[in-house]
C-alpha cells in the first residue's frame, strides 16, 4: 500500500508540473502575440496631415511619427536601400488622395505589411475611402508594381531607374 501511495503521489506532482510548465509557456506565448500586436500602429483619418507638411523625397511625401524612424525611412527611399524594411508606422504619399503605411510583421501578409489607402480629401479634412492590402493605384486605374528588394513600396511612377 505504501509503496502505491508513493508511486501516486509522483504521479501527481509530475502531473501538477507538466501543467505549470504548460500555463506558463501558454501565458509566454499570449505576452510575445500581445507584444507584437502592440507594436503595430492604429491608423485612422487623423494619421494623414496635408503632405506639403511632409519631407519629400524626389516626388514621394515620407511620414513617421517618430523623428528617428523618420530619419530611417527618408534614408531607406533616398537611398534605395534594398533588402530593409521601412519602420512601422511610416506613411509614403505621393498624392494627398492615395498613400501606404507600414504595419508590423504579419498584419497584412500578402503586401509585406503595407496598408493601402485611398482618401478623400477637402478642406474639411481626410476621410478614409477604402483601404487594404490591395495593391492599387485609384488615380492613374492600374496595379502598383510591387518590389519585393524594395519593402513592396510600390514604384510604378516614384522608383529610381536602378529599381
Amino acid at each position: 500500500m505504501n509503496n502505491t501511495s508513493c508511486r501516486i503521489g509522483f504521479v501527481s506532482r509530475l502531473a501538477i508540473s507538466g501543467l505549470k510548465q504548460s500555463a506558463v509557456l501558454t501565458g509566454v506565448s499570449l505576452c510575445m502575440v500581445c507584444g507584437v500586436l502592440a507594436d503595430d500602429i492604429a491608423v485612422s483619418e487623423q494619421s494623414f496631415s496635408c503632405i506639403n507638411d511632409c519631407p519629400k523625397i524626389r516626388n514621394t511625401h515620407i511620414y513617421n511619427a517618430d523623428p528617428e524612424k523618420l530619419k530611417e525611412a527618408i534614408r531607406i527611399f533616398r537611398d534605395s536601400v534594398s533588402d530593409t524594411e521601412y519602420p512601422v508606422g511610416t506613411i509614403l504619399q505621393l498624392l494627398p488622395t492615395e498613400a501606404m503605411v507600414k504595419h508590423s510583421r504579419g498584419t497584412f501578409p500578402k503586401s509585406n505589411d503595407w496598408e493601402f489607402f485611398s482618401l478623400d480629401v477637402s478642406s474639411a479634412g481626410t476621410k478614409i475611402s477604402e483601404r487594404g492590402e490591395n495593391v492599387v493605384n485609384h488615380t492613374q486605374g492600374v496595379t502598383c508594381q510591387i518590389r519585393t528588394r524594395y519593402d513592396n513600396a510600390c514604384c510604378s511612377f516614384w522608383c529610381t531607374s536602378s529599381a
